[in-house]
């Protein structure tokens, strides 16, 4: 079990990844298929958990996430917390969460002295609208251009090559780095050559963003010790049962791949 909390007090950097609108089937598929050498390397196990989100779709499942509330396993007993708002009196906190006496992580985090630093995807990130700055508001400073977003077709490498920038700025604090990957989430059928959004184009963003991802986590934890969470928002729906996209309470969309783990 990690314990988050020892984590926080020693000022361990944390990487939180998000994988946008990536489904477990399609990211379990694409590893066993040898499509993602990079994240069978560095993921635990060489696999990804199944897990439940509790949003369906990017804005919802962030808030959550930022308030303590990571996807869950598939079953009724729950592992502890890695971190979660103080609460209540009469609740009892496993010693290994880290609990933030604050109404998010971000701020939990800012008052243990961390830098804390979005790299956005998806244009929930953008600050385009009112909407897309909620997220942003909540980081110490955030970054997106076009270039991070699904419509361009090497958004991952364009944001890793931010992210370690960012990571080398703070290189002397600790820091909470957010990077929200967008290769995964629609558009994506460019990665396939046939334009249409499909359970194979994600496969195939998915395995185009491997390389990039695996550069991240070599050229963080080649220099310190990480936290790393990898996880996906939500899922997104081709067709089954007659659903497209996400929003909806469906297989597709509930079910998400998730590791984490501290590096060496």
């Amino acid at each position: 079990m990690i314990d988050a909390a020892d984590v926080i007090r020693s000022g361990t950097g944390i990487l939180f990844v998000t994988l946008d609108s990536l489904r477990y089937d399609v990211a379990r598929a694409a590893l066993r298929a040898g499509q993602t050498p990079c994240l069978a390397k560095i993921l635990p196990g060489g696999a990804w958990e199944e897990r439940r989100t509790p949003g369906t779709f990017t804005l919802p499942a962030h808030l959550a996430f930022f308030s303590g509330f990571l996807p869950k396993l598939p079953q009724p007993v729950q592992p502890p917390r890695l971190w979660e708002c103080r609460p209540p009196a009469f609740k009892t906190v496993d010693a290994g969460t880290f609990v933030f006496d604050a109404p998010n992580l971000l701020t939990g985090l800012a008052q243990h002295g961390y830098r804390t630093v979005c790299v956005g995807g998806v244009t929930y990130f953008s600050r385009e609208t009112p909407l897309g700055a909620v997220l942003p508001d909540m980081f110490d400073e955030d970054h997106w251009r076009p270039d991070f977003c699904s419509p361009e077709p090497d958004s991952t490498r364009h944001q890793v090559e931010h992210a370690l920038t960012v990571a080398e700025r703070y290189a002397g604090r600790p820091l909470f780095l957010f990077v929200n990957v967008s290769a995964t989430h629609v558009p994506h059928g460019h990665y396939t050559g046939d334009g249409d959004d499909s359970w194979q184009s994600q496969a195939a963003a998915l395995a185009y963003a491997d390389e990039h991802l695996g550069r991240l986590v070599d050229g963080l934890t080649a220099k310190r010790r990480w936290l790393i969470i990898m996880c996906a928002d939500h899922g997104d729906a081709f067709g089954e049962d007659g659903y497209h996209g996400r929003g909806i309470a469906h297989p597709t969309v509930l079910n998400v791949p998730f590791a984490a783990w501290l590096s060496e």
